[in-house]
């Protein structure tokens, strides 16, 4: 019988399609995993920003992930939004009892327009119970900063960074360089628990990045999910995301999607 990759996404829902579950799916889509997912929220947001946010109660999304495991348990998933502590807890305890593997974690706390995606306290139990189960964890340079409490303004900073969270219990961590700036060119550290390697891109001078942390996150899982291994899985997702960055849709008024199809197209 035919072993399909699956992959699944925990995350929320954007009804402008740009970011969160919408984003990974594609994303999965487009990298050949068969995309599954569980909603821990709902939002209503467009790409001028995030207008409002409903939680899915814990019992829900607990029930969503029993569906999952009793039928299509998955090669590999990712985390995005949870919103709060209480969600955390309860993904965690899930993929720990169960024993799910390949856990690609994006520590999302922010949107682009500036709404808080992470509660205050979801942040001490994302760094309690959900990293210490990530096989990767792929924060940008203000995430990796409020989960050490450091300042990141080089690529000094940036390693010590890899290291305070690979203390945590992440296996692997991606720090996203877009932030820094001191760096002409985007540069991605990827920290294996011993080794440093940097991946430089380029940088594209667009507001077309809504979703760019998801997508990137998803297609780490997705690369997982097929049997890559990590660092050829995040070496994939470097290029994936370039691609969607350097080929806008130009879609809505502000900070617009990134282009899901451009990977594959560009590919053939």
């Amino acid at each position: 019988m035919l072993n399909t990759p699956k992959a699944l996404t925990i995350a929320g829902s954007d009804s402008g399609g740009g970011a969160g579950i919408q984003a990974d799916l594609k994303t999965f889509q487009e990298l050949g995993a068969y995309g599954m997912s569980v909603i821990t929220a709902i939002t209503a947001q467009n790409t001028l920003g995030v207008q409002e946010i409903h939680p899915v109660p814990v019992e829900m999304v607990m029930k969503q992930l029993k569906s999952i495991e009793d039928d299509l348990r998955p090669e590999a998933l990712k985390t995005g939004m949870l919103f709060s502590a209480e969600i955390i807890e309860a993904v965690a305890a899930h993929i720990r009892k169960h024993g799910w593997k390949n856990v690609v974690v994006d520590p999302v706390m922010i949107a682009k327009g500036g709404a808080d995606l992470l509660q205050e306290d979801a942040v001490e139990a994302l760094k309690k119970h959900l990293i210490p189960l990530a096989t990767i964890l792929t924060p940008n340079i203000p995430e990796a900063e409020r989960l050490t409490g450091k300042s990141i303004c080089s690529r000094k900073g940036r390693e010590d960074a890899a290291k305070l969270l690979h203390e945590l219990g992440a296996r692997m961590i991606v720090i996203k360089g877009g932030h820094l700036t001191l760096d002409k060119a985007p540069v991605d550290l990827f920290y294996d628990g011993e080794h440093m390697h940097e991946l430089q891109g380029r940088r594209v001078d667009t507001p077309q990045t809504h979703g760019t942390g998801c997508t990137f996150a998803a297609a780490i899982a997705a690369e997982l999910a097929l049997g890559k291994t990590p660092l050829h899985a995040v070496h994939t997702a470097k290029t994936f995301i370039q691609e969607a960055i350097s080929h806008p849709l130009h879609i809505g008024s502000g900070h617009g999607p990134t282009n899901h199809w451009a990977y594959r197209r560009n590919q053939a």
